[in-house]
């Protein structure tokens, strides 16, 4: 990871804001000067102080309401792009945008790309659709998103070209890693041109796994939704001698929904993610002490994120369309080396295999994450009528922040094992130590964040 600066946490503006806040003279509520948020207030990144070696703190931009804007709100027409994978919430976030630009701003037209980036380019089949408050009215409802989704970016070029001829003034790009390292450029080649074109990240992935986010929306949704599928794999094993309940979650380079589902649901026995490589066979091996574990307490629960023990399988050798690696199935391998090991011991086993992969990201969002969701396009809508630009909205130590999208490129957000998140892990699962050889959880990425 690069080291972040206090240049990169600087957040970039269009110009200078010269137009009254319509919340000023707003008809329904009376808006006090204190409701607006003051430019210099900033959200530390570390909240603790003191310690010998502690540095000049880094701190954010902290988001929300403006007393004066850039945007004419009466002139500004702006889209909404979703891409990547489905995530619970997406429906909500794009009715909360639409919401606040209609009825708080006072936007008049909103357009949603079709289909990920490849909708924001001029040839694409599928025309941008009109959002109306009408039209969105319940989709928060439902699952996925209905402006539909996908992977792959055609061309910065392309897609800025396009944005000029539709005449958009504010970009809202909806997604993970992929999506918001496209946000960036386009944001870069529009400030390259001279162009007045806002772009706003809300981070989306169920891996929470954004940068500098300490919760991404949809999260807390498919944990719910895992423990779950791990309470029902944990009955399933207890209904069968030797039974094992084996339940593959996403998290491809992240482990944050496997060791959460694990820690909610309190019956997994083996949490295995992908910051801590894992030993299989040999004495102080996964299969050995799966052994022993049989022998005592005749059942197993295994949690298993997606990018987990890639190292046993060997590398992927293809990628999707966002550049991804496409990762081998550990669970359909684990399953088999399961079966390998307990046919040559001779010894008896019941292995039931659960992959709810899709099924988890396919939920509606639950109330909680319902209510961040429009909390963070609200913010979204806020920072982009303010002119600023090329960042993402974050959530850091309970406030809203702007983060940078150049200083999110610069790190990963991973699980820490030499921090307070594995560690409850282990203790709730009781697995042994000896698991994870050659000191690798020491050898962790020290900048990673749980």
């Amino acid at each position: 990871m690069d080291k972040i600066t206090h240049q990169d946490l600087q957040v970039t503006t269009l110009g200078e804001c010269t137009l009254p806040s319509p919340f000023i003279n707003f008809e329904k509520i009376e808006i006090s000067p204190t409701n607006f948020v003051d430019e210099t207030l900033r959200v530390p990144i570390n909240i603790l102080t003191g310690g010998k070696h502690e540095e000049p703190r880094l701190s954010f931009e902290c988001a929300g309401i403006r007393d004066k804007i850039f945007f004419d709100p009466k002139k500004v027409r702006a889209m909404i792009v979703t891409c990547g994978g489905l995530c619970p919430g997406l429906n909500d976030v794009i009715r909360g945008l639409v919401m606040e630009l209609h009825y708080w701003y006072g936007v008049p037209e909103v357009l949603g790309a079709r289909y990920g980036y490849a909708g924001l380019t001029e040839n694409t089949e599928f025309p941008p659709m009109k959002l109306t408050p009408e039209n969105v009215s319940d989709i928060h409802t439902l699952g996925g998103t209905i402006l539909g989704s996908s992977r792959g970016y055609p061309g910065t070029e392309e897609i800025v070209d396009n944005l000029e001829r539709l005449g958009v003034n504010v970009l809202f790009c909806i997604g993970g890693d992929g999506t918001l390292r496209g946000a960036h450029d386009v944001s870069e080649l529009i400030l390259e041109r001279g162009l007045k074109i806002s772009v706003v990240g809300i981070p989306k992935t169920i891996d929470n796994d954004v940068p500098f986010v300490y919760r991404s929306f949809g999260f807390e949704t498919s944990v719910e939704a895992a423990r779950h599928v791990l309470d029902g794999a944990h009955v399933e094993s207890k209904g069968a001698l030797n039974g094992i309940g084996l339940v593959r979650l996403m998290g491809r380079d992240a482990g944050f929904i496997t060791c959460n589902a694990t820690l909610s649901s309190g019956d997994v026995n083996y949490c295995l993610i992908p910051e801590v490589p894992f030993q299989l066979h040999g004495e102080n091996g996964l299969l050995n002490n799966l052994r022993k574990r049989l022998k005592n307490r005749k059942h197993a629960v295994i949690a298993v994120a997606e990018g987990a023990g890639q190292h046993l399988i060997g590398d992927a050798a293809n990628k999707d369309a966002s550049g991804n690696k496409q990762y081998k199935d550990i669970g359909d391998f684990l399953k088999a080396e399961i079966k390998a090991a307990f046919k040559e011991w001779d010894e008896p086993v019941s292995i039931k295999y659960f992959d709810p992969s899709y099924s988890i990201r396919s939920v509606p969002a639950n109330a909680d994450d319902s209510i961040f969701c429009h909390n963070l396009a609200g913010f979204a809508v806020n920072a982009a009528m303010a002119g600023k630009t090329d960042l993402l909205i974050g959530y850091w130590h309970g406030e809203f922040t702007h983060v940078p999208l150049g200083a999110a490129k610069k790190s990963k957000k991973r699980v820490n094992p030499l921090q307070q998140l594995w560690r409850q892990v282990m203790r709730i699962t009781g697995q042994p130590c000896q698991l994870w050889n050659n000191g690798s959880a020491n050898s962790a990425n020290k900048n990673s964040e749980a």
